[in-house]
């Protein structure tokens, strides 16, 4: 059964407004990752982008370790049995108690965003009688050019900035409950460019080795935000990893093989990148008119479920994300544009303008690709109260297609 076979069967048996996240494909970029990179880099996986609780039930054992970011994804991690040895927290505004959590927990590394935050880490640490192991979060002065999102060259919330690191080095190192085991760079995502990425991973690398000669660090663990974008929109390319390997492969070598960094796990953080394209939102056209010179279909699905489609997660000017249409064309029908709203009452609903289709009609169904990351959880699904979107899992199983509705589960 082809994908686009599958995805009918899905709105006719399952009905729409749906998420389908299709895993075998989330295995192959993976294994991609792994590849290009000749198992230089492990896989963290950043939870954020999908925290569904099935999905980090099939990741545990395809990647290294788990990203988590609030409290509550701490919780759900743990509920669904991964070893908290293989956690990470990162996050600028970690409450006390998210931080007590953390040690609670004994996770493996919280990713310390400030001084402040050290300090109050250590007192917890302190009272618990543990030292708790921890990286630090830096904030580079500089990003390539090519990054849709800069987290960093600019004033942010994010890390310690390069400018006072050394200072700010000095200060966690004197904390007597924390262990410094290694250093965090997440500067910037949604990059489609190969050459940009590699030099900011170069980047990264020499402020590793600044931070740890000046400071005589012998890191266990540097993890490098990956940055890599995927292809939302008509004219976007997804990106060739092998020229990013090929320029940052041979650095990762010469590292490696220096005995400061020899036994440091160097882990690619990353989620969008693995999750995105292997996620489809489909939603069902329920009204149908014309006007003021525009052909306008309404859906049963829009911002609500699926804020980054409609231009509202990051994009500066909305840019139509990347459709199909689902339902079969009829006979003859020729393509033109169409304006796609969903079902809420206010104008910035919007799904896209000018999207051409070889004819639109109400109970149509189209399908809006690179939707398996920052879909559900990164919407207002509250708003003006529709129902949540359906949520499915398609995956090969024993030489078999199977399809698991995972709606609801653990959200």
């Amino acid at each position: 059964m082809s994908k686009i076979e599958m995805l009918r069967r899905i709105a006719d048996e399952h009905g729409t407004p749906c998420f389908v996240y299709f895993m075998d494909d989330v295995y192959a970029q993976i294994a991609a990752v792994r590849e290009a990179f000749e198992g230089l880099f492990g896989v963290s996986y950043a939870m954020k982008c999908n925290p569904h609780p099935a999905i980090l039930a099939r990741l545990q054992s395809r990647v290294d370790t788990l990203d988590i970011s609030s409290g509550g994804e701490l919780a759900t991690a743990v509920e669904m049995g991964w070893p908290t040895e293989l956690i990470s927290f990162t996050g600028p505004a970690k409450r006390r108690s998210e931080l007590q959590a953390a040690v609670d927990h004994r996770i493996g590394e919280v990713i310390l965003e400030s001084v402040n935050e050290a300090i109050q880490l250590n007192e917890i640490a302190a009272m618990a009688g543990i030292t708790q192991t921890v990286c630090v979060r830096i904030a580079p002065q500089s990003v390539p050019k090519g990054f849709g999102v800069k987290m960093s060259g600019k004033p942010c919330q994010f890390g310690v900035d390069e400018e006072v690191l050394d200072e700010a080095l000095e200060r966690i190192l004197s904390l007597g409950n924390l262990r410094l085991v290694g250093l965090h760079i997440y500067s910037g995502t949604q990059c489609l460019k190969p050459q940009a990425i590699a030099e900011n991973y170069e980047n990264f690398i020499n402020i590793f080795r600044r931070a740890c000669e000046t400071h005589d660090i012998t890191p266990s663990k540097l993890i490098f935000g990956s940055g890599i974008g995927i292809p939302y929109h008509e004219k976007d390319e997804r990106v060739d990893l092998a020229p990013i390997a090929e320029r940052i492969n041979p650095v990762l070598r010469e590292l490696k093989a220096d005995s400061r960094y020899s036994n440091a796990e160097l882990l690619l953080e990353t989620g969008r990148f693995l999750m995105g394209e292997a996620g489809i939102y489909l939603t069902r056209a329920v009204n149908k008119k014309h006007s003021r010179g525009s052909d306008i279909c309404v859906f049963d699905g829009g911002m609500n479920h699926h804020l980054g489609a409609c231009g509202h997660l990051g994009m500066v000017l909305h840019r139509n994300y990347r459709m199909l249409k689902v339902s079969p064309d009829e006979e003859g029908a020729e393509a033109q544009p169409y304006d796609l709203f969903g079902p809420l009452c206010t104008s910035i609903d919007t799904l896209g303008r000018g999207v051409q289709f070889n004819g639109l009609d109400t109970g149509d169904v189209i399908g809006v690709h690179c939707s398996g990351a920052y879909g559900v959880t990164a919407s207002p699904l509250n708003f003006i109260s529709h129902d949540p979107p359906g949520e499915l899992i398609v995956e090969t199983s024993d030489g078999k297609t199977m399809i698991t509705d995972i709606t609801g589960q653990g959200r």
